[in-house]
């Protein structure tokens, strides 16, 4: 195994599946599915989720509404797609706990790094919702700083592509995809992995990242056991 802990970074918009809102029941259960097996096969992980598929903060601030509002109910957001997919690893028999990063017992436990830590040595998958708790910050920040925080071996991103392009594979055909990137070059080419906060925080702590295509099956296993799959992104 390559990786033995990791932080798993899943956007909401993935969770919403072809319906581009919500979340899918069949989206949530191979997620759930997947991050189970690698927790069987030793791997301890600590998820973080988006919360895109039901509300994102900048897009309400760009509406009208008060962005530090906007970004609490982003926030929530994330929250709710975390207690969908605690439901979902529990219901298929794997362990979870929901953290959030602002107080809200009974929903979940106040996040504390140590806890969480102690919990990832048990077998138990641990979901940081909330974001950092704080508006202007991402969840893609949130994920850099909580991989850092718990000493995750690596970021990994899942997305709906499977890496990190010379440019977006969509619009433009010549397209290439990159097995492995540094952080200078992903900077130098403008390349977009995630918001610039998150990306100099993992560069700074010698963070690598991978973005891959979580809606694979079989994809996260591969990633975990060190198998080509996606971008990686290194120092």
């Amino acid at each position: 195994m390559r990786y033995s802990r990791i932080l798993l970074k899943l956007s909401g918009e993935s969770l919403a599946g072809k319906d581009n809102h919500g979340i899918s029941e069949e989206v949530l259960e191979d997620y759930a599915g997947q991050i189970i097996d690698v927790v069987r096969e030793g791997c301890e992980a600590a998820i973080v989720v988006g919360g895109g598929n039901i509300f994102r903060g900048l897009s309400g601030a760009e509406s009208g509404f008060d962005r530090v509002k906007g970004d609490q109910m982003g926030m929530l957001a994330t929250i709710i797609n975390s207690l969908a997919l605690e439901s979902e690893i529990l219901r298929l028999g794997g362990k979870a706990r929901v953290f959030t990063s602002i107080r809200m017992e009974p929903i979940g436990e106040l996040y504390n790094r140590d806890k969480v830590v102690e919990d990832l040595k048990k077998g138990t998958i641990c979901i940081l919702s909330g974001g950092t708790g704080n508006p202007f910050f991402t969840t893609d920040t949130a994920s850099a700083l909580r991989a850092v925080e718990i000493g995750a071996d690596v970021l990994l991103k899942g997305t709906r592509v499977d890496g990190v392009y010379s440019a977006d594979p969509e619009k433009d055909p010549a397209a290439t995809r990159f097995e492995t990137i540094t952080f200078e070059e992903v900077i130098s080419r403008r390349l977009k992995v995630m918001d610039s906060t998150a990306f100099t925080m993992c560069r700074d702590n010698d963070m690598p990242i991978v973005v891959f295509d979580m809606n694979s099956p079989g994809n996260l296993m591969k990633v975990i056991n060190g198998v080509k799959t996606g971008t990686l992104i290194y120092s």
